[in-house]
């Protein structure tokens, strides 16, 4: 049996091979220009567009074994943009499931096409790209106004907590399994203090030899008792490229004479689109981050 698979001819690519890698190619040029125009080529569409490409490109060699050589192929694309984009990697890390699933997802559905006797199924072809396309002008962004919200009792009176917040916030060791598995980029060091409007705690990121790690500085915007607000008027962290921060609202109500619950809300807006993949990730990991903050501000 092993000797007959292997001598078994490959199958002949036909006018539909041809046609489905044409359409693809075309959108996904298209697509890919207008991502790099807009600088926004390490969102949505690379991660999405690029695997649809690497797809089709595969089709014109078809076999038993496409899905292997799309693995391979776009682990080799995804190896390369995490070397290009640097720091940046872990943009890749993430997004690789996504990936992954387009690549897969889209060599199933060009062996189905061409397995089938109506060619004129491929019209079908653009419709993989739909996904690609929200956030790059052609498409809207859905939703990228987002909002996390960490709570926690500590067993600290409410004037003790609002003496570790005037204190301000100091690096401390991370908490989070998912934060030290990817490798996020965490402040270093933290200069400032205080409660009062217009007082500032910035936050340091480490440099690397690609560049400097940048800073993000947070300045109280109002301040009531049990009650702060921040704006942020720099961030120049590589964080800038995922999101940015709109304010944050930090509550703290005593629970009774030795507890205290903290409520921490962070607004900001998505960077990285499609909003059905990016959304939910982004929306765990900046509630790790807000968790991290409360550790720095000493609140476990």
């Amino acid at each position: 049996m092993t000797e007959q698979a292997a001598a078994a001819p490959r199958p002949r690519r036909t006018s539909a091979n041809w046609i489905l890698a044409g359409l693809i190619g075309v959108f996904g040029l298209v697509v890919f220009v207008i991502a790099v125009r807009d600088g926004r080529a390490d969102s949505a569409l690379l991660f999405v567009a690029l695997p649809v490409l690497l797809a089709a490109a595969l089709a014109l060699s078809p076999g038993r074994t496409s899905h292997g050589r799309v693995f391979v192929a776009t682990t080799i694309a995804l190896l390369l943009a995490a070397v290009a984009l640097h720091e940046g990697a872990i943009c890749v890390v993430l997004a690789a499931p996504l990936v992954y699933a387009v690549a897969h997802g889209t060599m199933g559905f060009i062996n189905l096409v061409r397995r089938s006797s109506r060619t004129y199924s491929v019209i079908l072809v653009p419709l993989l790209l739909l996904p690609g396309l929200e956030g790059s002008g052609i498409g809207p962004r859905i939703a990228p106004e987002q909002s996390v919200e960490v709570t926690r009792v500590v067993a600290l009176s409410a004037d003790a907590v609002a003496a570790r917040l005037a204190a301000g916030p100091r690096p401390v060791p991370v908490q989070s399994p998912a934060l030290r598995l990817l490798g996020a980029p965490l402040p270093e060091h933290v200069a400032g203090s205080g409660l009062a409007p217009g007082d500032r705690w910035t936050f340091g990121y480490h440099g690397s030899a690609h560049g400097p790690g940048g800073h993000l500085v947070a300045e109280v915007a109002t301040s009531e008792p049990g009650h702060l607000t921040f704006r942020f008027p720099e961030d120049t962290t590589i964080n800038g490229r995922w999101f940015t921060w709109r304010q944050a609202d930090l509550r703290w109500q005593a629970v009774d004479a030795g507890t205290t619950e903290v409520r921490l809300t962070v607004d900001y807006r998505r960077g990285l689109d499609p909003s059905w993949y990016f959304g939910p990730l982004q929306d765990v990991l900046l509630d790790q981050g807000g968790g991290h903050l409360l550790d720095m501000l000493a609140l476990r």
